[in-house]
Formats: C-alpha cells, structure tokens, sequence
C-alpha cells in the first residue's frame, strides 16, 4: 500500500472507520484510512490529542512527558518515510544531541559522559577504563555495527523487504545475542562502576540490552533526533493532517462500550448515551481497557488473557516539572545523578539514581534566560497514588509536595541557590497518567521486553470478532512513538 499515492477514488467513500483513542496511533491510523478513501470519526476522551506523547503549560514554561528522541528525524533514514506519510516533516526542526546522558554522583567524582557518537565515546571511554578496553571495543562496535541495521517495515511484504533484509543477515548473530542479554547482564563485563550502571539501571537494566543499544545507534547515525517543541509538535502535525483530509477528530469524547452483533463490531457506545456506528470499528485505546472494559472480556483468547495477567510492563513515573529563572546551558541535556540516600518515592520505592533533563536545547520550552527542567522518578506503586488520590486529597497532595520538595534539596545541592529561582512547578504521578490516558497500571510504554522476548507486533485481530482491529503499543512490545505507525499502516492495509 503506498499510502501517499493511493487513488481515493477507487475505494468506496461511504465506508467509515471508527477510532478510539487520540494519540499516535489513533491519529496514524486516521491518517492512513482517510488516504484511502474512508470516512474516518476519531474519539478521544481527553480535551486534546496526543495520549502519553503530552506536554503542558505552567507558568509560562512547557514541560514535556515522551519524546526523549524520533527515530527517523533523519532525510533517507529508516522511518522517515512513514513520518512523511503522516505530516510534513520536514517542517519540524531537529536537534541532535552530542551527549546521550552524563551520569554523576553527589560526592563529586569523575562523572562519566556517554556521547551519541561512538568515536568520541571510545576515546573518552578509553581513557577513563583502560582495564575495560575490549569490552568498550565490543560495545561501540556493536552500536557501529546497528546503525548499519535497516528496519524491516511490518506492513509489507518479502517483495518489499527482501533488500534490507539480504544486507541485515551478516548481522543477525550478533541481534540474536545481545536479545538474550538484560542490560544488566551487559553492565557485568565493565568494571568501571559508573559504566555499569548506565547499563543496569531501572527498566534498562531489566530489557534486553538491544533497546539500548539501537537507541545509541540511531543516534549515532544522527536519525534519532529532538523536535523542537516536543511530542506535541508531532501530534498537532498529524492531527493537522486528519482535519485537511476530513477526518472528524472530537474530544471529551468517552467510549464506554463496543457494540458487537453477530460477531462483528459494529459501533461505540459512548458515555452519555450516543452510539458511534461504523464499519470497521479500530481501538488505539489502552489494550486492557479495550479487551476488558470495551468488549468485557469476550473474544478474549487464553494466551493473550495470560499475557495481561502475568508479564511485565515498563514501570510508571512520578514527575517533578520546574521552571527555573536561570540560563543552564552548562548542564547536561540529561543527567543521572547517583544519590548518596535514596530518595524515597511512594511506600516499597526508593531510587538511588534519579534523572534530570535540562530543556535549554529547546529554547519554546521557557522565556530567554531560562530553564525547564523535569526529574522523572519511576515507580511500580501506581496503585498507591490512585487510591490516595481518590480516598484522600489531601494526603495526595501532600505526598506530591514531599516529592518535590525532597527533589528541589537535590537539585539545590547539584545547583546552590536554585531554589530561590523556581517559577513554576508542576508535580505528575501514575495517578495523573491514568486520568489522563486511561494508561493500564500507569505504564509509560506498554510491555517491558526481557531477553529473549520476541519483539515481533501481536496479533491486531481477536479469534472469532470481525470488523474490529487494534493498534498502538499494546500490540507492539517495547512501544515508543513509531509504535504509532507501525501498527496503524498494516492494520488499515488489512482493512
């Protein structure tokens, strides 16, 4: 299917998609649908379109949840083609960092600087951990070796990708064993105490340590980039692109149920009463949300319900947002800070190492002179802080101040006098995730991939229901903002 070229006039018109769910996905798959010719009624529950791929005004600062990086910012790279499909691109400006993250502790040692380019990274690699000169070579190879790798695309066939796939195969031993390998496993072969960490930390240290590495070789082949103005500037160019091709996009719009007749979803009840009909009937919602709430279990297969009920997902997150009257472009875009107490999060989490991302690469993120800055702080406790959000506001509240207040002390170690110069501060926890994006447990990116896992897309259908399909990262492990796109084309070229 090339979507960009398909003759409209050659489908029938009257057809019509129903999509629920605004983010990335859903906003992908209305684009792909309305290319070919199908009417197209798109719900989000939310007052705006983008899902987790969010970012919010404070005090005149903007302060963003998702986009770290886009793989594909670059012209002629993979992916850039299917962002292409979606939105004029080449109207967003990309900024390609130097530096992946500088990692420090708070008793002053000799930080350590992970740089995107991997010549740069051996060098300085080298001369920090001499006694780790073969595995520093091994893994800089290996990310030299990756950008190399060119992504197969889902929706197509042998036909299509038999090229990238011939020129792959000389690579395909040394994916298939660094998929087997956690992040933490990797870390093990350095001595160099801070190199292991930037392995074994958090989500990273549990994955397969390939996420890690493509991330490094997407961005050492510059096609990983930041747009500036965030995950939002993405969104509005894809929803831009819903509304020129007439696609109907309508907001604090809840579904509650899908409406199925003879086996075949066949409309959206939605909060309030209204029936949403269509012939095709596409979720881009949170998967537990749909398959347990939407369609109350039915169609529901045993190796999929064991899925949901037993595997790991990427944790969720705490976020304190500030805004900072201070020019930090000293700072590292982003910072891993080892503590020398463990900040304590919620009942049962505690982190050692805590993150922070200064934004003055992004200069629509605060006025002239002056710094966003967020601290992310990830927690399996969702729970904790939905149930205290809706038992006790106060103590909700509370906690929120505790958090930030206990990240302020950090930063004002990190920064003296930073504190006399917070404008703005903003304080998100799992409980602000599921408000928002209805997000199952609070997750940021859907299934966690432990080695070994197949990163292969889920199947978008349920044994025994027609006219319904799902897209999103809930049928793509491991999730990220191409999830959007990647299952949203096969799933509309299936239809």
């Amino acid at each position: 299917m090339d979507a960009k070229n398909m003759d409209a006039k050659s489908m029938d018109a009257k057809k019509k998609i129903v999509i629920i769910g605004g983010g990335i996905a859903g906003l992908s798959a209305a684009v792909y649908a309305l290319r070919c010719g199908y009417a197209v009624e798109l719900l989000e529950s939310n007052s705006q379109a983008g899902g987790l791929a969010m970012s919010w005004v404070r005090g005149g600062y903007t302060f963003e949840t998702c986009l770290h990086w886009l793989v594909g910012s670059r012209p002629g790279g993979d992916f850039h083609e299917r962002w292409r499909e979606l939105l004029d691109i080449d109207q967003l400006t990309f900024v390609d960092p130097d530096i992946f993250v500088r990692i420090e502790t708070e008793r002053g040692d000799n930080g350590l600087t992970i740089y995107t380019d991997m010549d740069r990274l051996e060098m300085a690699l080298l001369k920090r951990a001499p006694r780790d000169a073969a595995a520093i070579g091994e893994f800089t190879d290996a990310v030299r070796n990756l950008s190399r790798f060119r992504m197969l695309d889902p929706s197509e066939g042998l036909a299509e990708n038999w090229l990238p796939l011939l020129q792959d195969l000389p690579r395909f031993p040394l994916l298939r064993r660094l998929s087997r390998m956690s992040g933490k496993e990797y870390g093990r072969r350095f001595t160099d105490p801070l190199l292991r960490r930037f392995f074994s930390d958090g989500d990273i240290g549990r994955m397969s340590v390939i996420a890690i590495l493509f991330s490094l070789a997407w961005m050492h082949s510059r096609n990983a980039g930041y747009c500036l103005g965030g995950s939002q500037a993405l969104i509005r160019g894809i929803e831009g692109t819903v509304r020129r091709l007439g696609g109907i996009v309508r907001f604090n719009t809840k579904a509650e149920k899908i409406v199925v007749e003879n086996d075949r979803a066949v409309a959206v009840d939605l909060a309030g009463g209204e029936r949403v009909k269509g012939d095709w009937i596409l979720s881009a919602a949170d998967g537990h949300a749909t398959l347990y709430d939407l369609l109350s279990a039915r169609y529901l297969p045993d190796a999929l319900r064991e899925r949901y009920e037993t595997r790991p997902l990427f944790a969720s997150y705490v976020q304190v947002s500030l805004g900072v009257a201070m020019d930090l472009h000293d700072q590292p875009p982003m910072l891993s800070l080892v503590l020398d107490e463990p900040l304590s999060v919620d009942p049962g989490t505690g982190q050692d190492v805590i993150g922070f991302r200064f934004f003055h690469f992004d200069p629509t993120f605060a006025p002239a002179g002056k710094t966003a800055v967020t601290c992310l702080l990830p927690t399996r406790n969702s729970r904790y802080w939905a149930d205290l959000r809706a038992s006790d506001p106060p103590q909700y509240y509370a906690e929120k101040h505790r958090v930030a207040e206990a990240v302020l002390a950090v930063l004002e170690r990190r920064i003296p006098g930073v504190r006399m110069a917070i404008e703005a501060m903003d304080v998100s926890t799992p409980a602000s995730v599921i408000r928002h994006t209805g997000n199952w447990q609070g997750t940021m990116e859907g299934w966690l991939v432990e080695p070994g896992d197949r990163w292969r897309p889920l199947p978008q259908t349920l044994p025994g229901l027609d006219g319904f399909l799902m897209v999103g990262q809930w049928v793509a492990p491991g999730g990220g903002l191409p999830s959007g796109p990647l299952t949203a084309r096969p799933a509309v070229k299936a239809i």
